[in-house]
This record gives structure tokens, C-alpha cells and sequence, in this order.
């Protein structure tokens, strides 16, 4: 679906990283306005600063997106506020580091209720209102994590599959409408996710540790490159968006070495991801 100054976009997860980079840049295209959401008001108060110099109109609000009533209310108040949406990116998400036995079931809940559940509220929320429309563009989020499966990280891994499989099937579903649907994956990008993410209570030290540091040595992209990526995909109606030269790679390995890509991987990253087994 085009970008021009008819269109309303609504981000999630905007308080920092992709999300505030991405809110900017759609201040930037001059659009008729954007709504961001996100569970730290603090963070959200100054993706709003950013924002408000373009003095585009916006709407912000501190919604935690794994609670279904809270995103809903977040819908109603943007029609309230604009009339009607017309881009909706589901970008909120959290890390979890551990492997599956060093992981509580509290712990798998609680990232799969924010990066697969809230993707799927806000789909199913605004989806009707597209249809209504008889337009719209729904972009989710989902990762590199989501074409392959490193130790250590099982359940961001099974959140991140589930964005891609439910994110694929909703665009057949839609195909041959006015309705878009594009699955974005990050390959690494220079955010906070990593330091931000939750260690499994019975995950070695030395795991929770290393895991910011081999993040940061092989995070390539900014998230103002990841946002302008997403905008040059939205603008070309692109379904899958790949972000990074690293996430190119990763899928062609993937696709070459389905079974093998973990180990070749591995190497070249010079045996820092196996520093999870």
C-alpha cells in the first residue's frame, strides 16, 4: 500500500531501538500521522520529542501489547484521534537467554504473550478496520531467529517462527485484496534487546554475561538503517523484508544448508555462537 498524506501508521515498541527509528522516519514522509505505543513511558516520552519536530500529527500511548484490552483500547483511541489507521507495524518484542531446561514456563509465557500474542492482537484488532477501509498494510515484525534456531534460544525462536508462519499464511489469506502483509526480518541491529533481555533464573552466569558482548561484536545494522529498509519494503509492497547483510546470508544459508547451517555459521563467526551449547 502507498505512503503519502493520507497515511496513518501505528508502531509498537516505539520507546526505543527499531520502533523509535521507525517512528521518526515516518515524521520524516510527512504522512497525516502516527501513533507509537509502548510499555515504558519513559522511553515513549522521548521517541515523542523526536517526533514532534517534524510536526506531523501524533498520538502516543503506554500500552503493554500482550494484554488484549490494552491494545484494543489503543485501536479505539486512534480511530478516535485520526479516523482511520492505514499502516500498523507489530514491532513490540523482548529477548530471553537460556536454554530450554534453564527456562521457566513463567519465563516462556511471558515473551511469547509479548512477541507472538501481541502480534497477533494487533493484527486482529486492526484487521476489521482495514476492511473497512478496504485498505491497509500490516507489517510484522519477526527476526533471522525466525529462519533458524541457535542454542539458547528456544523460545525467542518459537515466538519468532510463529510471527513468520502466522504472518505468511494471513498474506494468502489476503492475497488479491487492497489488503498488504509483510513478514520484516532483522538480522542483528544495534538495539538494546540483548542487555534488555531476561536471563533464565538457572542459566550460567557466564551465559548472561557473554550474551550483550557477542550480540554487540556481530550487531551490523542501526536501527535508522533498519527503518529505512521497512519504508523502502512498505513503499514496494515488498512480503518479505530482510534486513542486514547478515539476515541475506543467514537465508541463503538456511535455504543451502538446512541441516548443516548452525556449524558453518558458527565458524564463521569465529565459534562465538557456540558459546551458548
Amino acid at each position: 500500500m502507498s505512503l503519502d498524506s493520507k497515511s496513518v501508521a501505528v508502531v509498537t515498541g516505539a520507546g526505543s531501538g527499531i520502533g523509535r527509528a521507525l517512528a521518526v522516519r515516518f515524521a520524516q514522509e510527512k504522512i497525516a500521522g502516527i501513533a507509537i505505543s509502548d510499555v515504558n513511558a519513559d522511553g515513549l516520552a522521548e521517541t515523542r520529542k523526536l517526533v514532534e519536530e517534524f510536526e506531523v500529527p501524533f498520538f502516543s500511548s503506554t500500552v503493554d501489547v500482550s494484554k488484549r484490552e490494552e491494545f484494543q483500547g489503543f485501536a479505539e483511541d486512534i480511530l478516535r484521534e485520526f479516523g482511520r489507521a492505514t499502516h500498523l507495524v507489530n514491532n513490540a518484542g523482548v529477548g530471553l537467554i537460556g536454554r530450554t531446561e534453564e527456562i521457566s514456563f513463567e519465563d516462556i509465557e511471558w515473551l511469547m504473550n509479548i512477541n507472538f500474542w501481541g502480534t497477533v492482537y494487533g493484527t486482529k484488532i486492526f484487521l476489521p478496520i482495514f476492511r473497512k477501509q478496504n485498505c491497509g498494510h500490516i507489517i510484522n515484525i519477526s527476526s533471522v531467529f525466525g529462519f533458524i534456531a541457535p542454542p539458547g534460544q528456544s523460545a525467542y525462536c518459537a515466538s519468532k517462527f510463529a510471527v513468520r508462519g502466522f504472518t505468511e499464511s494471513l498474506r494468502h489469506e489476503l492475497e488479491g485484496t487492497n489488503i498488504y502483509v509483510s513478514c520484516v526480518h532483522p538480522g542483528g541491529i544495534r538495539t538494546n534487546i540483548a542487555k534488555k533481555a531476561r536471563k533464565g533464573e538457572n542459566a550460567p552466569e557466564g551465559d548472561k554475561k557473554i550474551a550483550p558482548v557477542i550480540f554487540d561484536k556481530l550487531a551490523k545494522t542501526t536501527p535508522d538503517q533498519a527503518a529505512e529498509t521497512i519504508i523502502k519494503g512498505i513503499r514496494s509492497e515488498n512480503t518479505r523484508i530482510l534486513i542486514g547483510s547478515d539476515a541475506l546470508q543467514i537465508s541463503l544459508f538456511y535455504r543451502l544448508f538446512p541441516k548443516k547451517y548452525f556449524k558453518l555459521m558458527d565458524r564463521m563467526s569465529g565459534g562465538m555462537l557456540s558459546k551458548f551449547r
